[in-house]
């Protein structure tokens, strides 16, 4: 499976988004904002899934902001700094 679609349904999981599904979530929809409507609890549950699934340590919040952007942001920080995938 491509990794994009298993981060969107790791996303849903582990953001328990009931109401959600893959097709609701495009590569650039926005995390935070009108769309998803994410906050600061759910950017901490996004650092537990690339620690927990990935391997990825997340200390810096300046760093955090520039990786959870969007599906795509996050595809290609783990991409580039994982070695699970």
């Amino acid at each position: 499976m491509e990794l994009k679609e298993t981060l969107k349904k790791q996303i849903i999981e582990y953001l328990n988004l009931l109401d959600v599904t893959t097709d609701d979530i495009n590569d650039d929809t926005p995390f935070f904002g009108e769309e998803l409507g994410l906050d600061s609890i759910d950017s901490i549950e996004l650092v537990v899934l690339l620690e927990r699934e990935y391997g990825i340590k997340i200390n810096n919040p300046t760093e955090g902001r520039k990786i959870l952007v969007d599906v795509n942001h996050m595809a290609e920080y783990i991409k580039e700094h994982s070695d699970k995938i």
